[in-house]
């Protein structure tokens, strides 16, 4: 398949890689042309350690290399089978951005979104067909990490979630169709891992390096405050802010003062030197 990739960021970059090393066609789509190079030299690089553990040939990387290009064109999107948008977690950003696809896509394409918390059915109602509009949720790194939500909207024509379900296994994925409910599964329950975390740090009874030290020991391969510098502070508070406010202001998700102090502080984690951790 061609698959369309709108957003050069980390997610956007992961399941490029993702789609290469299964034998996709890739087009990346973003407004930065910075970021697109950026995004187009790393999915290279990844590909070449593939093939330095042993998991691609020399072949493959070539065939695969050569298959993804990038353009700040919506309209290099045209002939895509299945577009996945993976930009910022903001309803009426994203509405634009599919309102504008679906005059670009040919009538049988797939538009899905990564999105995390926000509601697939509120994201659809700007398409005229939102019967082949579907949530396709990878995780951080999306190359690696095994599970993809596969996000059922209430006007989901099934065919397309099959469709779906079928490219994700063949990304070596394991695909789990979820309700569209806020915070799907996974983000539904991780929402406690970090309020809870944050509440623990904020009330003094423990420290952000010791909280995630005793987690880790637990089994998580990650504490909360280290996952939050991976994924973007900024972006991780998103995506608590709307699932709390699609709960109608639920106590036990309300987002964290801390948390908020940091993205004000531009401590946005790994992607800008410093966070919780660094």
């Amino acid at each position: 398949m061609i698959i369309g990739i709108c957003g050069a960021g980390t997610m956007g970059r992961g399941i490029a890689i993702s789609s290469l090393s299964a034998g996709h066609t890739v087009i990346m789509f973003d407004l930065s042309e910075t970021a697109l190079l950026a995004a187009q030299t790393a999915v290279r690089e990844q590909l070449r350690k593939a093939v330095e553990k042993g998991k691609m040939t020399e072949e493959q990387y070539g065939t695969a290399s050569a298959s993804v290009t990038v353009s700040t064109d919506l309209g290099a999107l045209h002939a895509a089978d299945m577009v996945i948008e993976a930009i910022a977690e903001r309803i009426d950003i994203k509405h634009s951005l599919f309102s504008s696809l679906e005059k670009v896509v040919a009538s049988e394409a797939i538009l899905a979104t990564n999105t995390s918390s926000i509601s697939i059915a509120s994201l659809a109602r700007v398409l005229e067909n939102p019967t082949r509009f579907v949530g396709l949720h990878f995780f951080n790194p999306a190359h690696i990490m095994k599970l993809v939500e596969i996000i059922k909207g209430p006007r989901t024509s099934s065919v397309t979630v099959q469709i779906c379900v079928e490219y994700a296994k063949g990304l070596g994925k394991t695909p789990v169709v979820a309700a569209d409910a806020p915070g799907f599964i996974v983000n539904r329950i991780a929402r406690n891992y970090y309020n809870e975390s944050q509440r623990i740090v904020m009330e003094g009874a423990s420290t952000i390096p010791q909280v995630d030290t005793l987690l880790k020991g637990l089994g998580f391969k990650m504490g909360p405050f280290e996952l939050m510098d991976l994924i973007g502070v900024d972006v991780n508070l998103d995506v608590t802010k709307s699932q709390w406010e699609q709960f109608f202001h639920e106590p036990r998700f309300t987002p964290s003062l801390l948390q908020q102090q940091y993205v004000d502080a531009g401590l946005h984690g790994i992607k800008s030197g410093k966070g919780f951790t660094l």
